[in-house]
């Protein structure tokens, strides 16, 4: 079993220019609220100052997509960020040659901070013997940890989950084999 932690798995260039349009509608709609409030504001300037502070909102927004991750993730679609983790989880498998166990059966655990999402990847020699609904369960005993920025805690409960799965599927570790995954978990910032 490896535990891979990354930071992201995509970069979303889109989350920006998202905040960026919400900021604007709405700083457009509150310039016409008050313009209609108070009509006798509205004189030869007036239009030059709504642009400007219709795009200084929005560029306002950008700006915390970029640097206020929670902030971002208000404008991630969850079906976005599961695929993204997911291919992510997938690449770093192959990457790390997470395959190479003598009967196939490597578990790859990535957690994706960004996104705060779990992913789990068995090899094909645990395909037949544990369910995805069984690995689910292993996930959902992590991701309150994670939704509270406690990521050990989400890791030892993750890897606990983990073990007690495959001891009751009857997986055994083997004392006097080689271990044939790396022990340290691997770390990335992601994409």
């Amino acid at each position: 079993m490896v535990v891979a932690v990354i930071g992201k798995a995509d970069s979303y260039v889109e989350l920006p220019w998202k905040a960026f349009a919400l900021g604007a509608s709405m700083a457009a709609f509150a310039t016409v609220l008050a313009d209609l409030r108070w009509p006798q504001w509205v004189t030869a300037d007036t239009a030059l100052m709504h642009a400007a502070a219709i795009l200084g909102v929005a560029a306002a927004c950008a700006l915390a997509a970029v640097f206020v991750p929670g902030f971002a993730r208000l404008f991630l679609r969850e079906a976005r960020s599961h695929v993204e983790v997911k291919q992510h989880a997938k690449a770093l498998f192959l990457e790390r040659e997470l395959f190479r166990t003598e009967h196939r059966t490597g578990v790859l655990i990535l957690v994706s901070e960004f996104e705060r999402r779990v992913e789990i990847l068995p090899d094909v020699g645990l395909h037949h013997k544990i369910a995805e609904a069984e690995w689910q369960r292993v996930i959902d005993a992590m991701t309150p940890h994670l939704r509270e920025a406690r990521r050990a805690h989400a890791l030892q409960e993750g890897l606990s989950a983990a073990e007690q799965l495959l001891v009751s599927k009857g997986f055994r570790g083997r004392a006097a084999a080689a271990n044939e995954l790396p022990d340290r978990p691997i770390e990335e910032r992601g994409v």
